[in-house]
């Protein structure tokens, strides 16, 4: 791992990170993170009892978008052709939250970390959104990268991460 911050050049101004010469590899990344809300929220969300309709729907096809502009939101990001998104939604009675995870890939010469973590933001976001009129309260939190793979730093995992 590089000892230093790789998105500022000698004079310490920002740039965009040139990857022409990297090898393109099999890139993977997993990012997850969880929205809590009040149980009745809850409850409406899984009972399709929402006005607004299928929450975890749409909010599904947001985080897949919000991946696919990732560079249109961070300014340094590169744009990426992604051959996967994936999310997936485990909602938690028991702590009135669901989680979040999306996984990412891409064959590339740069990481697609961004794209996943990209992903989770805006897909709890838009639970957030379709759900704030009912409760205004709920919390985004523990939004973290899992798991990625390939490209010169190879694999890192998370130690906490369970294996699939």
């Amino acid at each position: 791992m590089s000892e230093r911050f790789t998105h500022f050049d000698a004079d310490g101004q920002a740039h965009m990170v040139d990857v022409g010469d990297k090898s393109v590899t099999a890139r993977v990344a997993i990012a997850s993170g969880s929205i809590r809300m009040q149980a009745k929220t809850l409850a409406m969300i899984l009972d399709g009892g929402h006005k607004k309709g299928d929450v975890l729907g749409v909010a599904r096809i947001a985080g897949i978008m919000g991946a696919k502009r990732t560079s249109d939101l961070v300014p340094l990001c590169h744009p990426l052709p992604l051959t996967k998104v994936a999310i997936e939604f485990r909602p938690d009675s028991a702590l009135d939250s669901i989680h979040c995870m999306a996984t990412t890939k891409t064959h590339g010469q740069t990481g697609v970390e961004m794209e996943a973590l990209c992903a989770v933001q805006v897909a709890l976001l838009t639970i957030y959104d379709m759900c704030k009129a009912v409760d205004r309260g709920m919390v985004i939190e523990n939004v973290r990268l899992e798991e990625k793979a390939g490209g010169k730093s190879g694999h890192w995992k998370r130690a906490d991460f369970p294996d699939a």
